[in-house]
């Protein structure tokens, strides 16, 4: 260490906002489901754009700037063995961060896909419900369930880890979420994820929310008429 503080670029404008998009989309899909009612038709439509951000998300971590993409933060046996040894010199997600936000991702893409084929036993079904049995949907529904507990339990640990940072290593991970910047005295600020990449992005983000829609299925037969009785 030489003393000297540097400004460093960390996270780009696109992942700070899908991150906090995120967030309150999460936050507002378990209300909605555990709410129900009414508004199980908004948890459908809020299913949607998490699984139009995590699209974005994934594409963003293959063509967005240095510290989003995965490559750049893979937890190899190597960085994960120089983190706990202290050697880990790094910025945005450390090693054990990484294996938080591979896990976080991971499980929202089984609980936005399952919810996709999911039903409420009553009126709501999942817009690709359609496409398989109605045990498979049951199946599918425990496992959105599942999921979503799990999901809880990661969301503990990820806050939980913020406050470590924040009070034992004196590390504020929420400021450079905010800012994108990060007082540092190493490191080189991020670069790359231009509008090409972005747009690119948005695009895979786009046709993932099409998909996901059912709106290219096609419309379900009419019921038939009633018959008439003839007194």
């Amino acid at each position: 260490m030489n003393g000297k503080q540097v400004r460093v670029l960390v996270w780009d404008w696109p992942t700070r906002l899908f991150h906090w998009l995120l967030a309150v989309s999460v936050v507002a899909a378990i209300v909605s489901g555990e709410v129900g009612g009414s508004l199980i038709e908004c948890h459908g439509r809020i299913g949607l754009f998490i699984v139009g951000l995590l699209a974005f998300r994934l594409a963003w971590g293959v063509v967005g700037s240095t510290y989003a993409r995965f490559g750049h933060f893979f937890p190899t046996p190597a960085k994960i063995r120089a983190y706990l040894q202290g050697d880990w010199r790094g910025h945005g997600h450390n090693p054990l961060g990484a294996f938080s936000v591979f896990a976080l991702l991971g499980v929202l893409v089984i609980q936005v896909g399952t919810g996709l084929f999911a039903n409420d036993d009553i009126a709501f079904s999942g817009p690709l419900s359609s496409l398989v049995e109605l045990a498979v949907s049951n199946r599918l529904t425990g496992l959105h369930h599942l999921s979503g507990k799990v999901l809880l339990l990661l969301i503990g640990l990820h806050v939980g880890a913020i406050a470590f940072y924040f009070r034992i290593k004196k590390d504020n991970l929420v400021k450079p979420m905010l800012t994108g910047w990060k007082d540092a005295d190493h490191g080189v600020s991020a670069t790359g994820g231009g509008l090409p990449a972005l747009l690119l992005a948005l695009a895979v983000a786009l046709g993932a929310v099409y998909g996901a829609s059912g709106l290219w299925l096609p419309e379900p037969p009419p019921a038939p008429a009633a018959e008439t009785p003839n007194w």
